[in-house]
């Protein structure tokens, strides 16, 4: 049988920090400034589900809600205690958001500096997509693509590299990279497991049924948040395994890769339950499909509005990360909300 904990009854900003100091509620991934006073608590043995709400009090001992609780380490410089930024840098001329906008050296460099001004925490620079129906890029593309970025703009900021290439992860981290973000969760090079465990260095593991090309087909979950759930707890298991320390693991469910929209809906809406993981927790869903079904926005960079929608929602579920085209929107947005949250601390 496996068990689950997703957090319920949120509290913010003082509230938080008073019920949590008296026992009464539970600080949700680490954040002082965000608690819970409930809990779904969930079973599953086979196809049975069961469910049943609990008072944060009656679990607090357990190891998943203390695995909820446990403070976040920094990952790769940044501080986790509260939600921070990813900003997406695509190198590619076929991203499904800006495809081609930055596909020079020189223009992913220029656009990488601007999201740092606007508010960046770590800089994100992938040069192949993952969109749905896209094929793979060669290691030899990709590196010339990725590569001279790394070197510029690492020097100043903290960089991520997106890719699944470890002989680019490599590379990356020699050029100066602090992060791994691997949307196949290290499984599609045999050898990124082993080499991000050498490297040392911090990943992001992001859920994703089936490749790229034929993702969107037929997605089929028996419960997709319990799912995605147990899949990235069995890639924390064999990361751990190979030698990656569980405190340099971050975990994306992977919004838009093999999920319907309405599957996408749920994983947002049960986004807690991840913080049982015991680990950092990115989202992705800027610019998304299912936000423009939502909003009738369907050119891609006319999804903004719907994805600050999205971004503050995961913001209110203690998402560590959340990755973004939009930069200075959604550092704005998370500036008012953070000051909702802490009048006193508001610098106005």
């Amino acid at each position: 049988m496996s068990h689950y904990l997703r957090p319920l009854g949120l509290v913010f900003g003082p509230d938080a920090e008073r019920l949590i100091a008296d026992g009464r509620a539970g600080s949700l991934g680490g954040m002082a400034h965000i608690g819970f006073t409930l809990v779904e608590d969930i079973a599953r043995e086979g196809k049975t589900i069961t469910r049943a709400l609990r008072r944060f009090e009656d679990v607090a001992s357990s190891p998943i809600a203390k695995a909820i609780m446990e403070p976040r380490a920094k990952f790769g410089g940044v501080d986790l205690n509260k939600t921070r930024i990813m900003g997406i840098v695509n190198t590619t001329p076929d991203s499904f958001s800006d495809g081609g906008k930055f596909n020079t050296t020189d223009t992913a460099i220029a656009h990488g500096k601007a999201l740092a001004s606007q508010g960046a925490d770590v800089l994100d620079i992938g040069g192949e997509s993952t969109r749905p129906g896209s094929d793979p890029v060669s290691i030899e593309e990709e590196t010339q693509r990725v590569l001279p970025v790394v070197e510029a703009l690492s020097g100043q900021h903290i960089v991520s590299v997106d890719t699944r290439k470890a002989a680019l992860m490599r590379h990356a981290i020699g050029a100066g990279a602090k992060i791994i973000n691997d949307v196949s969760a290290l499984q599609f090079d045999p050898a990124a497991v082993s080499t991000v465990a050498e490297l040392n260095v911090p990943v992001v593991l992001m859920h994703a049924q089936g490749e790229p090309r034929t993702m969107q087909l037929q997605p089929k979950y028996d419960d997709v948040a319990l799912d995605v759930y147990d899949m990235l707890a069995a890639q924390i298991a064999r990361a751990e395994a190979a030698g990656i320390q569980r405190s340099r693991i971050c975990i994306d469910p992977g919004i838009g890769f093999g999920k319907t929209f309405k599957q996408n809906l749920e994983l947002m809406q049960q986004a807690t339950l991840f913080h049982g993981l015991g680990v950092a927790v990115l989202i992705g869903l800027s610019r998304k499909g299912y936000i423009g079904a939502l909003t009738g926005r369907h050119p891609a960079a006319t999804r903004v509005a719907g994805s600050l929608g999205g971004a503050l929602q995961a913001a209110m579920g203690a998402c560590h990360l959340l990755r973004v085209h939009d930069v200075c929107e959604t550092h704005e947005a998370l500036a008012v909300f953070n000051a909702q949250n802490e009048p006193n601390s508001a610098q106005i």
